[in-house]
């Protein structure tokens, strides 16, 4: 079987995703290091592969070369598979981790946050309209996208404003799957301190906040490891579905004009936004418990495997032109937000912020359009993400 090397830069993620799913539904992936892993593309397996008690992510308890010291700390995505978190955690490990954090992301809650995204979409707008006067260009992923998720999450976190950019840019940083190992694990030693100090901080004069909670609920290791996640995964997907939801309505002009006459609503915007332009291509990693069969591979105990959640938007098996935005089309089926015992806790927040933000771009700037429509707008570094690394326009 041929192993396709994942580009570290995430320069063509889409164009890897269709690769693999022409290799078979199961195929042989190498990652930055040289090591090799199992990726599954196929939705039919995929589904079924998040709910199996067979495979876990566990990697101190289930990857073979870890536990034999194949793999050190000098992996380039060492940091992505040990930090003890939710993330890499399995069975009840991981339902007590998650229950730290299940509160700040439930129906209620989410409503009631409502009013917080609608101010930080309004203050957003605003300095955006003041760096587009008079004609200028801006960049709609960093003065709309980015900044309204990062403030969101932020707030729910209680991270103070002194450091908020402190911890974008080491954010920014390991999501990005080409830096080296050294600067990974530098990157992750200093969002640890300021996550550690926030922590410490949060004990001491405990606040209405998710890091009180945690801090409160988990020791220290696990409270640092588990306010990481938060921060980075309770921005990045929202900021990647934005940016390429606003590029995706722009260049589809017959798709906007639906939307705004009330034919396409805007939740069927963000659905196909998050199937045919995915915020996250792949999730690193997960290990096989025990050997099993996948897809007519066999695969043995302690594999490492990876799941290809970009995928099934695209797949042709599943639907028809699936490179074609059409937020009218009856299956917009995709794996976004992952599923099973690990499906992203923060999905519900990360809709009511695109159906918030995107409507409020729109009426505010009608005349809102791209400098080059069909222009080259880059690829956010890494192949863990997806989305457009810059939307530079003018406002009218």
């Amino acid at each position: 079987m041929e192993t396709v090397v994942l580009d570290p830069t995430g320069g063509a993620v889409l164009e890897e995703a269709a690769r693999l799913r022409a290799t078979g539904p199961v195929a042989r992936v190498a990652l930055p290091g040289g090591v090799e892993a199992w990726t599954v593309t196929d939705v039919a397996l995929l589904r079924p592969m998040l709910v199996d008690p067979r495979i876990s992510k566990d990697s101190h308890q289930h990857w073979t070369a870890l536990a034999d010291g194949t793999i050190t700390p000098q992996w380039p995505l060492y940091t992505w598979v040990t930090s003890k978190s939710m993330f890499n955690s399995y069975g009840g490990e991981h339902r007590r981790l998650r229950r730290s954090v299940a509160g700040a992301f439930t129906a209620r809650r989410t409503r009631e946050m409502r009013p917080a995204v609608e101010v930080a979409t309004a203050s957003t707008l605003d300095r955006l309209a003041a760096a587009g006067a008079d004609g200028a260009v801006v960049d709609l992923r960093e003065l709309f996208a980015y900044p309204i998720p990062i403030e969101v999450i932020c707030d729910l976190i209680g991270v103070p404003g002194d450091v908020r950019g402190d911890m974008r840019r080491c954010a920014d940083t390991l999501m990005d799957t080409s830096v080296t190992a050294a600067e990974a694990l530098a990157n992750q030693i200093e969002l640890g301190k300021l996550i550690a100090s926030m922590v410490q901080a949060k004990r001491e004069q405990p606040g209405e906040d998710l890091t009180s909670t945690v801090a409160e609920a988990l020791t220290d290791e696990e409270a640092v490891s588990t306010v990481r996640l938060m921060l980075i995964a309770g921005h990045e997907t929202t900021v990647n579905l934005l940016a390429s939801a606003t590029r995706l309505l722009l260049t589809h002009p017959h798709v906007l004009a639906a939307v705004r006459a009330g034919e396409v609503t805007w939740s069927a915007v963000v659905d196909e936004t998050l199937r045919v332009a995915p915020p996250v291509m792949y999730i690193p990693l997960r290990f096989a418990v025990e050997d099993l069969e996948l897809g007519g591979q066999q695969i043995r105990k302690g594999d490492p495997i990876i799941a290809a959640f970009g995928a099934p938007g695209r797949d042709p098996a599943v639907h028809q032109q699936p490179a074609v935005f059409d937020p009218a089309r009856a299956d917009r089926t995709h794996l976004a937000f992952g599923g099973g015992a690990h499906h992203c806790p923060g999905e519900p927040l990360a809709r009511l912020e695109a159906e918030v933000a995107l409507p409020a771009l729109f009426e505010r700037f009608p005349g809102l359009r791209l400098v080059e429509p069909d222009g080259d707008h880059g690829q956010v570094p890494g192949f863990v993400a997806n989305g457009p690394s810059r939307l530079p326009a003018r406002l009218s």
